[in-house]
C-alpha cells in the first residue's frame, strides 16, 4: 500500500503540472521574450521565464506518450492474434518476420530517420513512438494467444461452432488481459522515454518549444548557472516513470492475491 501511495504521488505531481499547467500560463510567457520577470526557477537559455516553461512544457511528453501507447495496442494486439490463431502457419510467418527487421533495428534510430523523412510535428512524433512500440505489442501479444489457444476450453468452443469472434476476439481478448496489464506501466514508461529522447534529439518538436526534454538538452549548457531549468523537468519526467512502474507494480500484486 505505501509503495502505491508513493507511486500516485509520483505520478499525481508531473500529471497536474502536464495537464493542468498551461492554463495558468500568459500566452507571452512561452515565447522567446527575453527579459521577462524572474520566476523561482530563473529564466532559460533564450531569458524566458523557466517555470512557466515547465507550466507549459509537459502537455507534449505526456499526451504524446499516452496516445502512442494507446495506438500501439489498439495495432498490435490485434495484429498477434490474428497471427496467433491462424489457420495457416504461413499467415504467422508472414505477420512476424516484417516485425523482426523492426525490432533490429534501435529505437533512436528509427525515430531519426523517419523525422528526417516526414520532418517535424507532433502527429510525426506520435506515429514514430507507435511504430517503435508496435512490434514488442504485437510480439507479446502473439506470445499470450498462442498459449490461450492450446487450452481445452477454447477446443471445446471450437468444437460446438462457436465463430471465429468470440474465439480469438472475445475469449482470447480477455483471457490476455492480465499479460497486457503487466505490459501497460513498462510500455508506457518506454514512450515516456522515446518520446522525451525525441525532443531532446529536437526531433518532433521545435528547438525553442515549451516541452521538458527541450529544456533539459536546451538549458544544459547553463546547469552551473541555473540548475533548477535542468532538474527540475528532468525529475519530473523521472517521477512520471517511476510512479507509473510502482503503481502498475502494485496493482499486479494485488490482483494475483
Amino acid at each position: 500500500m505505501k509503495r502505491a501511495g508513493i507511486g500516485g504521488l509520483l505520478i499525481a505531481v508531473p500529471l497536474a503540472l502536464a495537464l493542468l499547467g498551461p492554463l495558468f500560463v500568459p500566452d507571452q510567457q512561452t515565447r522567446s521574450a527575453p527579459f521577462i520577470p524572474l520566476g523561482p526557477l530563473g529564466t532559460d537559455f533564450v531569458g524566458r521565464d523557466a517555470w512557466y516553461q515547465v507550466l507549459a512544457g509537459g502537455q507534449t511528453v505526456v499526451l504524446v506518450a499516452l496516445i502512442a501507447t494507446v495506438l500501439s495496442y489498439l495495432a498490435g494486439v490485434p495484429y498477434g492474434v490474428l497471427a496467433a490463431t491462424a489457420r495457416l502457419r504461413l499467415v504467422d510467418e508472414v505477420l512476424m518476420r516484417p516485425l523482426d527487421v523492426l525490432l533490429a533495428v534501435p529505437s533512436l534510430l528509427v525515430l531519426i530517420l523517419v523525422a528526417a523523412i516526414a520532418g517535424q510535428g507532433l502527429p510525426v512524433l506520435i506515429g514514430v513512438v507507435t511504430l517503435v512500440n508496435f512490434p514488442d505489442v504485437a510480439r507479446l501479444s502473439r506470445a499470450a494467444a498462442l498459449e490461450i489457444s492450446g487450452r481445452p476450453a477454447l477446443e471445446a468452443m471450437r468444437m460446438q461452432g462457436e465463430s471465429w469472434w468470440r474465439t480469438s476476439i472475445v475469449y482470447t481478448g480477455w483471457s490476455m488481459l492480465r499479460t497486457l496489464a503487466a505490459d501497460v506501466g513498462v510500455r508506457l514508461t518506454a514512450a515516456l522515454y522515446l518520446v522525451a529522447s525525441a525532443s531532446f534529439l529536437g526531433v518532433g518538436v521545435p528547438p525553442d518549444a515549451a516541452d521538458w526534454a527541450v529544456m533539459v538538452d536546451r538549458n544544459r549548457g547553463g546547469l552551473f548557472l541555473q540548475p533548477l531549468t535542468v532538474v527540475v523537468p528532468a525529475l519530473l519526467i523521472v517521477a512520471l516513470s517511476v510512479g507509473l512502474n510502482l503503481v502498475f507494480d502494485r496493482a499486479l500484486r494485488k490482483v494475483r492475491t
